[in-house]
């Protein structure tokens, strides 16, 4: 029987390990402004995701919506990256809340935001063994279109699996600003520039010889 690719956490403290600016300036598709961490990219060789369930059963049209439009952004990624669904949030790397994100004080205003995503990086002990994991929070609001929900998820996603940056063409899912219509499927430059990202080496997903104290 193979092993369960997403084993629950038995025991997790906090690193102090941040993002920082990746300097790379030959990077394809947007890479160069991207952050990285001084280990490497926060990225993982299979991702395991939990997206939290309806309040009510059976869920209301309004959840429902919102849950399917999740469905619909994880099909995306699931195209180009290993992904594993996990009913528990103890078992995830990545956990996909329905929420409206806090506003965010920029400047002398306050900002709201459809969506947001939150990285900690984490030393996790699984199976007895310990690793260097990113471990993302992602905040989706329910309030909007369908497709600005699939759009919303689809670009939060990609910070969650190590896109921690954005790109400056607007018909990329990791634009600043993107089109008046939602950008729902993954360019080319998003695809190069993910390729890039995971080609690069990093201390993510690999063993801690000696338990963290």
């Amino acid at each position: 029987m193979p092993l369960d690719p997403c084993p629950p956490v038995e025991a997790m403290q906090m690193s102090q390990v941040s993002l920082d600016g990746s300097s790379v300036a030959s990077a394809p598709g947007y890479g160069s402004v991207l952050a990285i961490t001084p280990l490497g990219p926060p990225v993982l060789q299979h991702w395991c995701v939990w997206l939290e369930p309806a309040d009510q059963q059976p869920p209301d049209r309004w959840d429902q919506r919102w849950t399917l439009a999740l469905e619909s952004a994880l099909s995306v990624w699931e195209e180009v990256l290993p992904i594993t669904r996990v009913m528990s949030p103890a078992r995830a790397h990545i956990q996909i809340f329905q929420q409206r994100p806090p506003r965010r004080r920029i400047g002398s205003q306050w900002r709201a935001s459809n969506g947001r995503s939150r990285l900690q990086v984490v030393e996790v002990q699984r199976r007895g063994q310990w690793r260097l994991e990113p471990h993302v929070d992602v905040l989706v609001s329910p309030e909007l279109r369908a497709s600005v929900i699939k759009a919303t998820a689809v670009h939060e996603l990609g910070h969650a699996f190590g896109i921690w940056g954005h790109s400056p063409q607007s018909d990329d899912v990791m634009a600043v600003h993107q089109n008046q219509k939602p950008v729902l499927n993954l360019s080319q430059r998003d695809r190069i520039t993910l390729n890039w990202l995971y080609q690069i080496t990093t201390d993510f997903g690999q063993l801690i010889q000696t338990n963290p104290k």
